[in-house]
């Protein structure tokens, strides 16, 4: 039985609003996703005993049953039995890059590698459209994970179309190490404040859904008018986010000055981006934000927008 390496790149949003409440009690979302090159990577091989075994280099990465790539290995085999009962368990190493609880979906990426390395592993012979229905008993970012690039995301972000890919952007990513957000918080917080403005009915979402896909934002990405799009980002979240963690709003504030083609906070933050021409201007824009925000707790990546998902990188 062969051993995987896999690259798992984060992902930001683009485009976030928030349509509704759904009877599942999440919300009803309409996102366009897309896959950047900044990646974890993740060895997996077979496992001596049957347990699943995690390991990683980041203190604040968990290692047991609440880590999200642990929850996909899982999965598999109590979908799997009799192939797990032959196999055995999986021993899974995660080297990570992506920042942690940065709303950026490095767990949500991981657990799609651990999907897609257990595939190969296993001889399961899943296609993607498999593995994103089983990603989706694990979490609405997950599916996008596997397939990656550019896709608007609909239901809970689940439900994927993919859009044309957009790989001659460079983007300038920025976090606090001392601030995290909270997911539910801010969607809670969101459905306190502005619960008003939700459309219920099933005609309404629909056509709320279909004026995203007909944006002129679609637009601009499918002419890779990269102005364009800077100018069209959108986050609903940042209206409850930014207010309350003020340092997130003064980041975003930083961007514009340095003629970048637009800012916005990444899903439910607290990392905000930058979107740049050239990776000279990122790295030109990354130096003038942090001679501007001086605070040790600020750090900053250079990465660029990518068309892939979950990578094969190695085999042994």
């Amino acid at each position: 039985m062969h051993s995987y390496s896999l690259i798992s790149p984060a992902k930001i949003n683009l485009y976030l609003e928030i349509i509704g409440d759904r009877p599942d009690g999440f919300h009803e979302l309409v996102m366009i996703l897309q896959s950047i090159e900044l990646a974890d990577r993740l060895d997996i091989k077979p496992s001596d005993t049957q347990d699943i075994y995690i390991h990683c280099d980041h203190p604040q990465v968990p290692t047991d049953e609440t880590n999200l790539a642990y929850r996909a290995a899982q999965l598999m085999c109590d979908v799997f039995p009799d192939v797990y009962a032959n196999y055995g368990g999986v021993s899974i190493k995660i080297e990570k890059n992506i920042p942690v609880a940065a709303g950026l979906a490095g767990g949500s990426g991981n657990a799609a590698a651990v999907l897609v390395g257990i595939n190969m592993m296993w001889e399961l012979g899943l296609t993607q459209p498999e593995l994103q229905e089983l990603a989706a008993k694990l979490g609405s970012d997950i599916p996008f994970c596997i397939s990656g690039g550019t896709a608007i995301a609909t239901g809970r972000g689940e439900k994927l179309d993919a859009l044309k890919d957009l790989d001659n952007i460079w983007v300038v990513l920025a976090k606090y190490d001392n601030i995290s957000v909270s997911t539910p918080w801010a969607y809670k917080t969101y459905r306190q404040q502005y619960s008003e403005s939700y459309v219920s009915d099933a005609e309404g979402i629909k056509s709320r859904t279909a004026k995203v896909r007909s944006s002129p934002l679609v637009h601009a990405i499918s002419y890779k008018d990269s102005s364009k799009i800077g100018e069209l980002l959108n986050n609903d979240l940042e209206k409850v986010v930014l207010p309350e963690y003020p340092q997130v709003g003064e980041l975003k504030s930083a961007f514009p000055a340095q003629d970048v083609l637009g800012t916005m906070m990444s899903g439910s933050g607290p990392t905000v981006f930058a979107l740049c021409e050239s990776e000279s201007k990122a790295i030109a824009v990354k130096q003038q934000v942090r001679t501007q925000i001086t605070d040790p707790q600020l750090n900053f990546w250079v990465t660029k927008l990518s068309s892939s998902g979950i990578q094969i990188q190695s085999s042994t």
